[in-house]
């Protein structure tokens, strides 16, 4: 018989930072938590105000541990009408996720930036 698993355990760096994020964007956020392969699970943060922020950790576990321990933070499972309808990406935001694309010409400006 094994032991039983230790509870996820959060590193503090990650902890404060969204703690630091919440409080920066209204006092609340919604956290969808993102899977992205053997990196980890994507902390997606969506501030009351509608801006994004996002941390990586080890697992799904990890990720549920981070959330629970952040006042203002609930979890959701998928991104829905409501909160796509709210998000808004910072300014430049829209580059740093294109990477190369964001240099292109015969793309489309972000809507944001226009």
């Amino acid at each position: 018989m094994s032991a039983p698993e230790a509870p996820a355990t959060p590193s503090s760096s990650v902890v404060e930072s969204v703690k630091k994020f919440v409080a920066d964007h209204g006092g609340s956020a919604t956290a969808v938590l993102q899977p992205i392969g053997r990196i980890g699970v994507r902390i997606t943060l969506v501030g009351k105000d509608g801006v994004l922020g996002d941390r990586v950790v080890s697992d799904l576990a990890e990720a549920k541990a981070a959330v629970e321990r952040v006042d203002g933070l609930t979890e959701t499972e998928h991104w829905d009408r409501e909160l796509t309808s709210i998000a808004t990406p910072a300014k430049g935001h829209w580059a740093k996720m294109a990477g190369w694309v964001a240099g292109q010409h015969r793309f489309p400006a972000a809507r944001n930036e226009r």
